[in-house]
């Protein structure tokens, strides 16, 4: 890695400005989900352990530039005192009286969160001027670290605009980890490489897709972006969610891919709910909808009546048959890398495909890169259930959940990230470093 990170420096009786990723689900005030939290301890304590006054900054939410009580960090702060175990003091305001205070008055080894960056409408805007203001809370000695690497595609004043106003800027231990585990995909991975995409919308996918197919086997293509592709290859597909203006850019995709000499795996059968085109996906509607198993056909094999049309029906996941052979490509696999659900997996019914797919990818040996808050939680899901059955979960060690969503597509599509970008560089390269994909800038480079 061609960045410099928190154990390249000193850090002792300095104020260090920490950027989190503090954008955790609250309801009624409470974390109902604190992975991000826990995964910026390492960082934290060792900056605590190692003598730095620790002012810590996040956003949570979209407050639209404006103070609202619904995203305050103030429960945020609480939880660190409680993992810590030593009291995270809160200002609450971003760079106002109550927030210089604070880091004024930190000692070495204590810890200070200020408020949610967001309320100030600077902050999304990149501005220099709270840029300044946030650089001044840590002083002309101060140091930067970004740890926030779902953020690092983001150009704001919190993660870009800051490290023109501090000398040393440098990457959090999860920010270094994010890179390199990405990183190794992009640079050798071991063969069969599979790239498995799910979601939505093609349009977020387009790049990802043309990047990993320089270096992929195989792409399992599964959600409702898979529907796009089955329409551009005549398929019937009902009243399903499908991106009609791309269209064109799936067959482009499918053609550059068999020139390639990559397999691409689509659907071929599907659990479908009877919602007519129009109506709205809610998880109500879904629920109350009459759903079954289908085999699918294209266009042509229903107007001459070799098979069933789906009509009024809705593909909301993928079939047996189809996790059949997604399974048979998994389990050849020596590399792996997952984005996106199979299916509308907020039902249960329809979140078969997402967690089928989980329990393999657990049985193989295979390194695996997951992103995508519903892949990870399907595979949290599966760990979960197989320690409270005591079964070994050593092949989980192979499994890294990245914290990024956008972050991680962006990066696996080869972008050069803003908020990594922007870190200064390692005096001495240690390691190997990749020269293609995401690291074609010398401003960002990563180990194996």
């Amino acid at each position: 890695m061609n960045k410099k990170t928190i154990r390249d420096i000193d850090v002792k009786g300095k104020k260090v400005l920490v950027r989190c990723d503090f954008n955790v689900p609250l309801k009624d005030g409470v974390i109902t989900d604190d992975t991000r939290i826990r995964a910026a301890l390492p960082t934290i304590k060792h900056l605590l352990d190692n003598g730095a006054k620790v002012v810590l900054c996040s956003h949570l939410g979209r407050p639209k530039g404006e103070v609202n009580e619904k995203y305050s960090l103030n429960p945020i702060a609480q939880k660190l005192s409680q993992e810590l175990g030593t009291q995270v003091k809160f200002a609450n305001d971003v760079t106002g009286q109550s927030a210089q205070s604070m880091a004024s008055e930190l000692k070495e080894g204590e810890a200070g969160l200020i408020e949610n960056v967001r309320f100030d409408p600077r902050e999304e805007k990149n501005d220099d001027s709270l840029a300044l203001e946030l650089s001044q809370l840590v002083g002309e000695d101060g140091i930067y670290v970004n740890d926030a690497f779902g953020t690092a595609h983001r150009a704001h004043s919190s993660t870009e605009g800051i490290t023109h106003h501090i000398n040393q800027s440098v990457a959090g231990l999860l920010m270094e980890r994010e890179i390199e585990k990405l990183g190794a995909v992009l640079e050798n991975p071991e063969k069969p490489f599979v790239a498995i995409l799910g979601g939505a919308k093609v349009s977020d996918k387009i790049g990802v897709i043309e990047n990993l197919m320089n270096k992929v086997e195989t792409i399992l293509i599964g959600g409702a972006m898979a529907n796009t592709f089955l329409k551009a290859k005549g398929y019937d597909i009902g009243a399903s969610k499908y991106e009609e203006d791309k269209i064109e850019t799936a067959k482009e995709l499918m053609k550059k891919a068999y020139e390639k000499g990559v397999e691409i795996v689509l659907p071929k059968d599907a659990r479908v709910a009877k919602i007519p085109e129009g109506e709205e996906l809610t998880v109500e509607t879904i629920e109350n909808a009459e759903s079954k198993k289908v085999k699918l056909y294209t266009e042509k094999e229903v107007q001459e009546g070799k098979g069933e049309s789906l009509e009024e029906n809705q593909i909301l996941d993928v079939g047996d048959t189809t996790l059949n052979y997604f399974a048979d490509r998994l389990e050849g696999a020596k590399t792996i890398v997952w984005n996106g659900p199979l299916g509308y997996s907020e039902v249960k019914k329809f979140a078969y495909g997402t967690e089928t797919v989980a329990r393999v990818i657990s049985k193989t040996n295979a390194k695996c890169v997951i992103g995508g808050g519903d892949s990870v939680a399907a595979i949290q899901k599966i760990k979960k259930a197989a320690k409270q059955n005591g079964e070994d979960v050593k092949q989980f060690q192979n499994i890294y959940l990245s914290t990024g969503g956008g972050a991680s597509l962006e990066f696996l599509e080869g972008k050069t990230l803003p908020g990594i970008a922007a870190l200064n560089n390692a005096e001495k390269q240690q390691h190997k470093s990749v020269t293609e994909g995401n690291c074609k800038s010398t401003d960002q480079k990563v180990v194996e």
